[in-house]
């Protein structure tokens, strides 16, 4: 591996131990997407085994490596991966989730936000380990970011120019005025993965964004790499909250060559260094914002920051995202390097009460992420690979299932060895961690989720060579696998 992952006992069975207490006994449930959530924490070279969840209800099978002590997939039921399935699939195992929580008595359901879906999940007796839904729907409002910018008191210089549109937008000339842009930004909604989002050009593309339902945030286009950071806060027992920030990532967006459209995200690189004031100045935004989260909201857990790093330095910050995010699994890596349990885990202690006792003074944590943030070092990664082309498909049958890979000369996938936890692939020695790959029995439509590339990398490994475009080495991985797949024609109706 390209890092050793440094233990720390003490803090280990300390999170462990606070995380049992707040269970209290009761069985923990996980509703994500993807079955191995919470796999960075209860596998690799640091495993804490109270995390692996007693039952995981979600839309894709797990590997064997990954699996929680029970699941409930909706890939095992319908066969199928597609754009729709990957938003709509909680309907398609609620009779088998309800039947195994029965099972279990009592349970503690955690997921991305709490919903009415996850609290009926839950079922009488049962608890929703998540931030509430409808204070997420307040937070994450893209019209009112920077609103909520002003009232944490993030500084101008780090905000992108931007406008509430309360009515119909007007014609573009008037936004580019208004934002000082040519190319504007147009946001509205509560939504995820570059949903709600639109880069308009001309008046055609203002149309299409114009289809969403306002009020809009109108924003100037800003060059640069996007990033995303981590923040945890949990209260200080005093009336206060604790604020920790992660180190912040480089993100690319728009990857055709992975499947990634427009304003979409291609995953996130944690091994860049950054400028030292931009970073310092991200982190203190974050700060701010946690704190006027707690102090307005009462809010605390996870939650994390977007920002585009311009080319000369500069830190903008332009989404906020309250809850866990689709960063959560690998960035939890960073956490671990440092020799700390994963922020994760003191998001569902806080969550459930609790107090996460093992954690430094926020102050000094903070400041050791930006010295490591601005220096060289290994860092974690993913890259999302989505099938492309007009047709279903399927993965050859004798592709081995997910576990750690490399390239041979001849440009095909060699198994080294299984695994799960991003740090068991060393990308600067070409190795790659594919991960959530379907099995050859799964029908993938175009647009479907075929795996994430993940490791960790010092520098030769990284996935990404600038904002959208990915490095040669993800790009023969990520053609390696997609040669993998082929047609099956008549099954284009099943979604």
């Amino acid at each position: 591996m390209s890092a050793v992952i440094p233990g720390s006992q003490g803090r280990d069975e300390a999170a462990e131990a606070a995380l049992m207490a707040a269970l209290a006994g009761r069985p923990l449930v996980s509703a994500e997407r993807f079955t191995t959530a919470y796999r960075s924490c209860y596998t690799g070279p640091r495993p804490l085994e109270a995390i692996r969840p007693a039952l995981a209800v979600g839309c894709y099978r797990p590997w064997q490596l990954a699996v929680p002590h029970q699941v409930v997939a909706a890939e095992d039921t319908n066969r199928v991966r597609s754009p729709q399935l990957r938003h709509d699939w909680l309907g398609g195992v609620l009779p088998g989730a309800r039947q195994a929580i029965a099972d279990l008595g009592p349970v503690v359901v955690t997921g991305w936000y709490a919903t009415a879906a996850l609290r009926d999940l839950a079922g009488p007796g049962g608890t929703v380990a998540a931030i509430d839904g409808a204070l997420r729907d307040m937070i994450e409002d893209k019209a009112s970011f920077d609103h909520l910018l002003t009232a944490a008191g993030v500084p101008a210089s780090n905000r992108i120019p931007a406008v509430r549109v309360d009515g119909p937008l007007p014609s573009l000339d008037e936004l580019r005025r208004a934002v000082g842009a040519d190319r504007v930004v147009v946001q509205a909604g509560v939504t995820s993965g570059g949903r709600g989002t639109f880069f308009t050009d001309d008046e055609a593309g203002l149309a299409r964004a114009a289809r969403m339902r306002g009020p809009y945030r109108v924003s100037a286009f800003t060059e640069g790499w996007s990033s995303n950071l981590t923040v945890l806060s949990v209260p200080d027992g005093t009336g206060g909250v604790r604020v920790y920030v992660d180190r912040p990532s480089h993100k690319a967006i728009a990857i055709a060559e992975l499947g990634i459209g427009t304003a979409k995200s291609a995953g996130n690189d944690w091994s860049r260094r950054w400028p030292p004031e931009a970073a310092a100045q991200f982190a203190e935004a974050a700060v701010r914002i946690g704190q006027w989260a707690w102090a307005e909201h009462r809010m605390a857990g996870l939650f994390g920051l977007d920002a585009i790093l311009t080319p000369d330095g500069q830190v903008k910050i332009n989404e906020v995202n309250c809850r866990n995010q689709g960063t959560t699994e690998v960035s939890s890596v960073n956490q671990q390097l440092r020799g700390q349990p994963p922020f994760v885990i003191a998001h569902l202690v806080t969550m459930l009460g609790g107090h996460a006792d093992w954690l430094d003074d926020p102050g000094e944590y903070n400041h050791e992420t930006i010295r490591r943030a601005t220096q060289p070092g290994p860092g974690p990664f993913y890259a999302k690979v989505r099938l492309g082309g007009r047709e279903p498909a399927r993965i050859s049958p004798d592709f081995p299932g997910s576990g750690v890979y490399r390239l041979g000369q001849d440009g095909r996938l060699h198994l080294v060895r299984g695994g799960a936890h991003p740090a068991d692939a060393d990308a600067d020695r070409g190795e790659v961690l594919i991960a959530s790959a379907p099995g050859p029995d799964v029908t993938c439509h175009p647009g479907a989720e075929i795996a994430t590339l993940e490791g960790v990398t010092s520098g030769p490994g990284r996935p990404f060579a600038c904002p959208e475009t990915a490095s040669g080495q993800t790009l023969r991985f990520a053609d390696a696998l997609l040669g993998l797949f082929a047609p099956t024609p008549g099954e284009e109706s099943r979604s």
